[in-house]
């Protein structure tokens, strides 16, 4: 019995031994798997321009229209009619006082000495001040392309016959004054400001319209200091 078992034992243990001597089946070795070669770095990492590839930072949008700068406000802006020089006088004082801009009323025809004589009753100025009519004066220009940049406006005029002179109302009528503060000022050697201003403001329509200020026409930068003091401007 003994030597049953032994003979068992000894016949699993070749059989165990010749089992292991079978060779393992080999794996494949590492390096005889293809490698894919990596894509050399270039100095400069951006998409080119054209590139469809979705896992590129997006570009910055341009800007539209829509996002450009707002214009600039706050500004001031000084319009006078000068018959005679005064009023282009007191205007250019306020211009630099209020650090403003200066826009000049001309006439398309413009007018001569002899045009301004209210003593000739065959002058130009007194035939428009008898027919109401011929004062709607064409000028070179009547309004501004960055008027919307400015929320002061002085309007200055000499007096003629009691009322602002005539070239202003052009001006005036061919302007939206909404949301701007329209200050009249005129010139003249004797008679006051009258109604000229409220006269303007009507013709307007729109705006907020302070009372004006005459000055004489011997005007100094002073006077007009004095009377930007006042106004807190």
């Amino acid at each position: 019995m003994k030597k049953t078992v032994c003979l068992l034992l000894a016949f699993a243990m070749l059989f165990s031994l010749a089992a292991c001597s079978q060779p393992s089946e080999p794996s494949e070795p590492a390096q005889n798997e293809p490698v894919q070669p990596q894509e050399p770095q270039s100095p400069d990492t951006s998409e080119p321009s054209g590139s469809t590839d979705d896992t590129a930072a997006p570009s910055e949008p341009e800007p539209s229209a829509d996002d450009a700068a707002e214009p600039e406000t706050g500004k001031t802006l000084v319009v006078y009619f000068s018959a005679t020089g005064n009023t282009e006088q007191a205007a250019g004082y306020i211009a630099e006082a209020t650090r403003g801009d200066l826009f000049e009323l001309t006439p398309a025809e413009p007018y001569s000495d002899d045009d301004l004589n209210w003593r000739d009753e065959s002058s130009r100025v007194v035939y428009e001040y008898e027919h109401p009519d011929e004062r709607d004066i064409e000028l070179t220009a009547a309004s501004l392309d960055n008027w919307d940049e400015y929320d002061t406006i002085f309007i200055g005029y000499p007096i003629w016959w009691g009322i602002a002179a005539w070239p202003v109302d052009t001006f005036v009528e061919a302007n939206d004054f909404t949301g701007k503060t329209v200050i009249p000022f005129c010139t003249s050697s004797s008679s006051g400001l009258g109604e000229s201003g409220e006269l303007l403001a009507e013709q307007a329509g729109t705006g907020e319209w302070l009372e004006g200020h005459r000055f004489s026409s011997s005007v100094s930068a002073d006077d007009v200091q004095a009377w930007l003091d006042e106004l807190g401007l």
